[in-house]
């Protein structure tokens, strides 16, 4: 019986010993959670009304983007794209790099925290009023993983 105490108390330590110290622990988790993408929120930008436009002074050529039976809510513009979130405007950078759509418009926009894309069907537009067209249209916004946080068709509005 003593043999067997001291071989059952060596083999203990022994696992005891293949244990990850607290430290290892600590960076194994932090690894993980930093390889974790949350799931994207679900974004529905506000409307963008004439009280909008006047606050934040966004006059000029370019594009507004309205799902299909609603009110715009977002603007495509030669320097800024810009959406509501939460009854937060939303300022983007026009990527001069995409693709030039009517009036100034651009088809992408990057932020830090989101990025836009308007696809619009040229060949489909149909003049409305004098230097303005609908064209069918598809809008999509992406948070800063990549992940779309918003995706619908509907109509842009494009003229001065």
């Amino acid at each position: 019986m003593r043999i067997t105490i001291p071989l059952l108390l060596a083999l203990g330590l022994a696992a005891c010993a293949d244990e990850p110290t607290e430290e290892e622990r600590a960076a194994a988790v932090a690894e993980v959670e930093a390889h974790q993408t949350p799931p994207p929120e679900q974004l529905e930008p506000g409307a963008i009304r004439y009280r909008e436009i006047e606050e934040y002074d966004l006059y000029g050529a370019g594009c507004s983007f309205a799902p299909a039976g609603g009110a715009a809510v977002a603007l495509a513009m030669a320097e800024t794209g810009h959406f509501l979130r939460d009854g937060e405007m939303q300022t983007l950078a026009a990527d001069k790099g995409s693709a030039e759509l009517p009036y100034l418009a651009r088809s992408k926009y990057d932020g830090t925290a989101y990025s836009m894309t308007l696809e619009i069907e040229e060949d489909a537009g149909e003049e409305v009023a004098a230097e303005v067209s609908d064209f069918p249209a598809t809008l999509t916004i992406s948070n800063a993983n990549d992940q779309v946080v918003y995706r619908k068709s509907g109509i842009a509005q494009c003229g001065v």
